[in-house]
């Protein structure tokens, strides 16, 4: 369950989920108190997913959203999404 709300009179939305805490605004995502590194485009997969939350977002959809429709891999998609989620990588 994803959760939003305003933080303050900026208007900033904020996301919950599990225990993470997605700030739109600063770009920043937090497990608790501690900042998650992130890679600028794993926070833009979460972002899309958190966005619609309520549909299939589709690989053209993701491609068109993270990518700004630039081709990628089926790897760089996978590597994304297993990083959003906080899996490791596979290594080759």
């Amino acid at each position: 369950m994803v959760s939003f709300g305003l933080a303050g009179a900026d208007t900033t939305l904020l996301y919950t989920f599990e225990n993470y805490l997605l700030d739109e605004e600063r770009r920043e995502l937090r497990r608790g108190t501690a900042v998650v590194s992130i890679e600028p485009g794993v926070f833009d997969l979460l972002l899309c997913l958190i966005h619609n939350r309520d549909r299939v977002v589709s690989k053209d959809d993701l491609m068109a959203a993270v990518w700004n429709g630039r081709i990628v891999s089926e790897s760089t998609l996978s590597g994304r999404i297993n990083a959003a989620w906080g899996r490791p990588r596979r290594q080759r």
